[in-house]
């Protein structure tokens, strides 16, 4: 029996849930800290064009706005671009809002941008090295693209110390039916030798480089300026980076 081609994943039925699992708790402060303590490190002090690919609700998107840059919005899920519609309104901000995926992108906007953010947005993708071509020409010579991406190794360790070498054996690392595991971990080293016709890395960081690690009873008595501390000091450790549960990558495009 044939099996059915693999699509690229979107969150119109799980968008309330993925906002309460994603950012209602300490997991999400930490993603949200690291990825902007990254950005501040490398922006220039000057409102920036930002394009957010697979926005979601727009966390990162409402923070770029905070700080004065100009932001459009692109996710193909109704209800996420909803939410991050009342998200901006609350706040009294502007965004342009586009109900689009990311292959109705390209010729839609008249220049690039300085900054365009693709956050967790691969490992839901049916083929994720299309997309890089795409993001290159969505990028300014002289610009930056964030990207964010569910690191298979982080995933294979936490197996490892769970003792499910069963799973292990059989690469069963993607998520089923209405899970909200990522269908596709990457591969850091497979992603960076696609990452080269289009990209250079120029910085890294690992995201909850320990905290998923943490026992439960660990994590619910730990107070979250603690753990953002810990994060953030360890997000570069040469021993720790690479089992972030997400890695940030920064990075230039290709001429």
């Amino acid at each position: 029996m044939q099996q059915p081609a693999p699509h690229d994943r979107h969150f119109d039925e799980l968008a309330t849930r993925f906002a309460e699992k994603i950012y209602g708790g300490a997991k999400g402060a930490i993603r949200l800290a690291v990825l902007q303590a990254d950005l501040k490190e490398v922006l220039p002090e000057r409102p920036l064009r930002v394009l957010d690919v697979g926005a979601g609700l727009g966390h990162m998107s409402l923070w770029l706005a905070g700080h004065g840059h100009q932001v459009t919005l692109a996710e193909p899920a109704a209800p996420m671009l909803d939410g991050a519609r009342a998200r901006f309104a609350e706040a009294g901000l502007q965004a342009t809002f586009i109900q689009a995926p990311w292959q109705e992108l390209l010729g839609q906007f008249e220049q690039p941008f300085d900054l365009v953010l693709c956050h967790a947005v691969l490992e839901w993708l049916a083929e994720p090295p299309a997309i890089l071509p795409v993001l290159h020409q969505l990028t300014a010579a002289d610009g930056w693209l964030s990207l964010a991406f569910y690191n298979r190794d982080a995933l294979i360790y936490r197996n490892l110390l769970k003792g499910h070498f069963r799973k292990l054996r059989k690469e069963r690392f993607a998520g089923e039916g209405q899970s909200l595991t990522p269908q596709r971990p990457l591969d850091p080293r497979e992603l960076a030798g696609q990452l080269d016709d289009w990209f250079r890395v120029e910085q890294q960081s690992g995201v909850r480089v320990f905290h998923d690690y943490m026992p439960a009873e660990f994590q619910a008595r730990a107070e979250l300026t603690d753990l953002l501390e810990m994060e953030l000091a360890h997000r570069r450790h040469p021993a720790f980076a690479g089992l972030g549960r997400y890695l940030h990558w920064l990075c230039r495009p290709q001429p």
